[in-house]
């Protein structure tokens, strides 16, 4: 079996500090064996919690499908998303509903997935990530991919310096 082909988990977290206020979504990727494939990192500008969160979301899945991943066991530790993602919640506010379209036509596109609730405690590595795009603040950073198969650095995440060149 390929390494696309083994189930990965995605956890995914949004902040907003004000709620609406400076936003950022954040994703992190991991294999089988619960080795770091990327973690995402996003600014979102002005946002509600809610919207960063969806974004965190939609950021992971679509990381995972550029990988060519198959098998997703997605973890939030958003109640709100999961429940409307899982089509028990009604859609209500008119942002999120483009958000939620959005992320389920990517989660469609995993032949196998899974879509839960996780305690916050479970979501720390996520919930920084995201917290770590609104301190960098700065929508033109690149949304980074920092760990490849291997742990190797592929990337950096928006903030960081950027990686010394060799001589």
């Amino acid at each position: 079996m390929s390494d696309a082909e083994r189930r990965h988990v995605l956890y995914a977290d949004g902040a907003a500090r004000g709620n609406p206020g400076p936003a950022g979504a954040g994703a992190i990727l991991l294999d089988d064996r619960g080795n770091v494939v990327a973690e995402l990192t996003k600014f979102l500008g002005h946002a509600t919690n809610n919207v960063a969160e969806y974004n965190g979301l939609i950021l992971g899945l679509e990381e995972a499908l550029r990988r060519g991943i198959r098998d997703i066991d997605v973890r939030l530790d958003s109640l709100l998303v999961v429940e409307q993602m899982c089509g028990r919640w009604k859609i209500k506010h008119p942002r999120l509903q483009p958000l939620a379209r959005h992320a389920g036509e990517l989660l469609a596109k995993f032949p196998r997935h899974e879509i839960r609730h996780v305690p916050r405690e479970e979501n720390t590595r996520a919930d920084a990530l995201s917290n770590r795009a609104i301190d960098a603040s700065d929508p033109d950073a690149p949304t980074g991919v920092v760990a490849g198969p291997g742990g190797g650095a592929q990337g950096r995440l928006a903030g960081d310096s950027p990686p010394a060149k060799s001589g």
